[in-house]
């Protein structure tokens, strides 16, 4: 195999879960149109992973095709792998064998919302060899990291205290004494 047949390394795959469609997307922030690809994925997998009424299933399909072309409006590159295209059911081969295609020089991701997703993504990175960047879901008030912190060694944990905890933090739902509602 020549030089010229073998691909030319890409910048960053930043992939973009079914559930993380907000251009505020830490993955998408500081993207770089010449050398990054955008990745988003309809796996037949995930939509049977956990029992959804099929009405759900195509807003979630409908969803991502819409933020998908919104993404296109922009001028973004981003690779598209709708669920009716050919190929493995898996999330993570199919984005297998983009990163085999693509060859990126790492995959950038939002915090997965479910453990499974993120170890899935984790094991598929480390086999191929391509560094993973996990950053910090923004969509939530309060991070993995911060959660963390919160629970320390306790053994139990009750999640109404967590609740009050949130709403001191971010003064939602308080009375005038300070104290949660």
């Amino acid at each position: 195999m020549t030089s010229s047949t073998v691909p030319t390394p890409a910048g960053l795959l930043r992939l973009v879960l079914g559930d993380q469609l907000d251009r505020n997307n830490p993955a998408l922030t500081g993207i770089d149109a010449a050398a990054d690809r955008i990745v988003m994925i309809e796996a037949p997998g995930e939509a049977s992973h956990v029992r959804s009424h099929k009405a759900r299933i195509a807003l979630f399909l409908s969803a991502m095709r819409h933020f998908a072309q919104s993404l296109r409006d922009e001028g973004l590159p981003l690779e598209y792998w709708p669920l009716e295209r050919a190929g493995p059911a898996a999330l993570t081969d199919r984005l297998g064998l983009l990163i085999d295609a693509l060859r990126p020089a790492a995959v950038v991701v939002c915090e997965p919302g479910e453990w499974r997703v993120l170890a899935a993504l984790q094991d598929l990175c480390a086999g191929r060899g391509v560094p993973l960047r996990i950053l910090p879901d923004t969509h939530f008030l309060c991070s993995t990291e911060a959660f963390a912190r919160w629970a320390g060694p306790s053994r139990t944990l009750r999640m109404e205290h967590f609740y009050r905890t949130m709403r001191r933090r971010h003064g939602v739902l308080m009375q005038a004494d300070g104290e949660p509602e």
